[in-house]
């Protein structure tokens, strides 16, 4: 890397224009400021010129050396007389202007640029400001070079919008300029709106050049190794206003950075057994010593506790990636326009804020704990956690520190009600062993934020979670729903003995992580992951997931309040698969409806949601949302592998249609071919597939609804939840069922919960499923847990199972093979 001396008479000025570059790249190269005789006598002094270009030289390849007037220049000359001969050979002096000169030579110097490079991108730092402030009405610059031809022009390009509000300035540009360099590709940029000739997207003075405002068509095009991952990281970084996310970690893979890390957030031990004491937290809040004031006043309250609540979760987002998503969630509910009128309009009837509060976020937790989806129903959870937090900070009074949690002692199972992202985000992974919940499920936001930082958890435990007391000495085995309170000697010995087993199991398992899955007797099958975000890919791709077997479309764009565009959902898409290294991802479609509404597209009020107008039935009355998604699918597979899923399907005509939708757009992209499939949700699907898969590529089981549609029970439902079991036979004899009817050619795969869970891995194998789609963490144990199985076992354990009286009985049969 190149670093860079700032030569000024004056001391502030120096070091004010080394703050501006810094704010240009995210790792900024060595600077230095040699400026001033002092803090207030201006001059140069060249000694310290000479002791500034050491400094730097040290852990650098080349100096550049930025002067702005006068002595200023003798003196870098005199310091280049003072070093090393051998150093001086590596010194340039710059005769670029200081501050325009320095933030291009920065954002060159991140980026890798040679002494040259960076030298060459300072001198050209006021090109941008002479052709804006330029007049030009004599006509055009004869010697400006003339557009390209369509044989010169790169092979790979794509088009993008300048939305953020100041246009291409520094900022984002010195983003672009960072992300291009990290490609090994040749980025070019044009202004479409101007007609001038492209140029270097690895140079900040000559992006300045475009005079791209907002609004401001982009065309950005590339060419080599790199072309298309750099265009799809491009799109992503236009679709996010051109703002940088945060630098990520290189993640391990392995066993030790699994379990922790000695720097950043840690990670606890990923397995799914615990045992410690427990401690006990009550996330109740008591309103009742709140005293109200006037309506003005109350106002003012609840507004100064919402923004404060929202810094510290700002705060807070930063500490883990998956969190930052979930908790943006949170920020979304506080700054949600209907939610903050009705809190104002209930105060503004006399209501406290606490009750106002109280009652409009308690309605809306109400109306998602309706829904009969279980993510969606789940996101009750956040919802409640926002509120508590609202409560907390109103009662404790706006001069107060916002409330803390009492400290986790190390070792100890954290025993709550419920767990939000926020207290999972703020966990210490690596010292916690494992939380416990009284009710909510595995989907909710605050259960797959612990799981992802690798925390061991128990969800639902109901009354005997209740029972707990501090200090009680806790143990679990979460596959097979085991909760322990206050075990004897045996019990712990067993807990103790399982938990040493699954830790040896998970270390071997994420060695061969990026290995193949192939079985015993050498069949292979593809382990992939369901993927919600881009950053849910990324986390993904770490844990050897081979691509994407469920890409939730209703879960990647469940904020957006208007239907997002086809450029920023292939965008989406495109970050999904850069995510998985560029893997063959599978797109669902739109998979909304009465019970998984979307803000730009709500369902119709039905009686039971569950057997309404949802999946294809629903897009059948908004085929132009429908066939937009289907561009944009048809866009993302041009430089990345996917394939198109449908979701709930119960007859043949829905295929014939969705089919026809997706022939239509095809030809007028001119499109090639993609391979085709569709979700096996109801068990009128599963007994037709012969007819219904005829024709297509794949199916995909989703076990989670196909189980509740099977067995007529809600397991969000704590009445019947126990009989909303994967492992039910009559589920089981339905996966057969598919497995042996579907048409030749036609691969089977689960993407439902059931292939998450590593001891039914070679019970699905067994029945006749070739491809597994898991949540990321579990894919190296069940990658693994193929690698231990043998067909002909596998297919002898499935006939026992097929005739099981019981999923607890079935259970029992999986027992020895964990």
């Amino acid at each position: 890397m190149i670093g860079i001396v700032v030569v000024s008479h004056s001391r502030a000025l120096g070091e004010a224009v080394v703050a501006l570059a810094r704010e240009m790249a995210a790792t900024p190269p060595p600077l230095a400021v040699a400026a001033g005789l002092d803090e207030t006598t201006f001059g140069t002094d060249a000694t310290e010129v000479a002791s500034a270009i050491e400094h730097v030289a040290a852990d650098t390849d080349g100096v550049l050396v930025l002067v702005d007037i006068g002595s200023s220049v003798l003196s870098a000359e005199l310091a280049c007389e003072l070093v090393d001969p051998e150093l001086a050979e590596r010194v340039t002096i710059s005769p670029a202007p200081l501050v325009e000169g320095i933030v291009p030579a920065v954002v060159a110097a991140a980026g890798g640029a040679d002494l040259a490079e960076v030298a060459a991108e300072a001198e050209e730092g006021l090109a941008a400001k002479q052709a804006h402030l330029a007049d030009n009405d004599d006509g055009e610059d004869d010697d400006a070079p003339a557009p390209s031809s369509p044989a010169d022009r790169p092979a790979r390009f794509v088009d993008v919008v300048v939305d953020e509000p100041h246009g291409l300035h520094a900022r984002p540009a010195a983003a672009l300029v960072a992300l291009v360099r990290s490609f090994d590709a040749q980025v070019t940029v044009a202004n479409l709106d101007a007609g001038t000739a492209p140029v270097s997207g690895t140079s900040l003075s000559k992006l300045a050049t475009l005079d791209a405002g907002r609004g401001t068509r982009l065309r950005v095009s590339a060419e080599g190794p790199q072309a298309r991952e750099v265009l799809a990281a491009v799109e992503v970084l236009a679709a996010r206003d051109f703002a940088p996310e945060a630098p990520a970690q290189a993640a391990s893979t392995s066993p030790a950075a699994v379990r922790g890390t000695a720097t950043g957030f840690s990670r606890g031990s990923g397995l799914d057994v615990a045992i410690g004491p427990a401690h006990v937290v009550r996330d109740e809040v008591n309103v009742e010593g709140y005293q109200s004031r006037s309506p003005g006043e109350e106002l003012t309250r609840s507004d100064e506790a919402a923004a404060r609540v929202a810094d510290a979760i700002r705060r807070q987002e930063g500490d883990d990636p998956l969190a930052s998503d979930v908790l943006g969630a949170h920020l979304a509910l506080l700054d949600d326009d209907a939610i903050r009128a009705g809190v104002a309009g209930r105060i503004a009837s006399g209501d406290p804020a606490t009750t106002a509060w109280q009652e409009v976020l308690g309605g809306v937790a109400t109306d998602f704990a309706a829904l009969a989806d279980d993510y969606q129903r789940e996101r009750a959870q956040d919802v409640r956690a926002v509120l508590r937090q609202v409560l907390q900070t109103l009662v404790a009074g706006p001069n107060a520190p916002l409330p803390q949690s009492k400290a986790v002692p190390e070792g100890a199972i954290v025993v709550i009600d419920e767990l939000d992202p926020a207290t999972a985000a703020g966990l210490d992974a690596g010292a916690v062993a494992g939380v416990v919940t009284v009710r909510g499920g595995s989907t909710g936001h605050g259960v797959i934020v612990a799981r992802s930082r690798g925390i061991p958890i128990f969800t639902g435990g109901g009354a005997t979670a209740a029972g707990i007391a501090d200090s009680d000495i806790v143990g679990f085995d979460a596959a097979s729903r085991l909760l322990v309170v206050r075990p004897n000697a045996d019990e712990t010995s067993r807990l103790r003995a399982l938990l040493e087993s699954r830790q040896s199991e998970a270390d071997e398992a994420q060695g061969q992580a990026h290995e193949p899955a192939v079985t015993a007797d050498g069949v292979r099958v593809r382990v992939a992951a369901n993927i919600t975000s881009a950053r849910d890919a990324i986390g993904a791709g770490t844990t050897g997931a081979e691509g994407s077997g469920l890409v939730r479309t209703e879960i990647v764009f469940g904020a957006e309040s208007a239907a997002p565009s086809l450029g920023r959902q292939a965008a989406e898409f495109l970050a999904i698969a850069s995510g998985l290294q560029w893997q063959q991802i599978t797109i669902r479609t739109w998979d909304v409806g009465g019970d998984k509404p979307l803000a730009f597209l709500p369902g119709p009020d039905e009686a039971n949601p569950m057997l309404g107008v949802r999946g294809l039935r629903l897009m059948r009355q908004v085929p132009d949302l429908f066939d937009d998604q289907l561009r944009a699918i048809c866009g993302a597979a041009e430089q990345t592998p996917v394939r198109v899923m449908f979701p709930m399907v119960t007859t043949r005509d829905e295929v014939d249609w969705a089919l026809e939708r997706l022939a239509a757009v095809r030809a007028e992209l001119g499109a090639d071919p993609i391979p085709v499939g569709i979700m096996v949700e109801v068990p009128a699907a599963a007994i037709r597939i012969a007819e219904l898969a005829r024709g297509l590529d794949f199916v995909s089981i989703g076990t989670n609804d196909l189980t509740q549609y099977t067995l007529a029970a809600d397991r969000g439902n704590d009445g019947v939840s126990q009989l909303a079991d994967g492992l039910d036979p009559a589920v089981l004899q339905l996966i057969r069922h598919v497995a042996d009817h579907v048409p030749d050619g036609v691969a089977v795969a689960v993407c439902g919960d059931l292939a998450s869970r590593v001891e039914a891995v070679s019970l699905l194998l067994g029945l006749g499923v070739h491809e597994l789609s898991a949540v990321g963490p579990v894919v190296p144990g069940v990658k693994q847990a193929v690698r231990h199985t043998s067909l002909a076992a596998a297919r002898a354990l499935a006939e026992q199972a097929l005739a099981a009286p019981s999923a607890a009985a079935v259970r029992e049969l999986l027992r020895p093979a964990r």
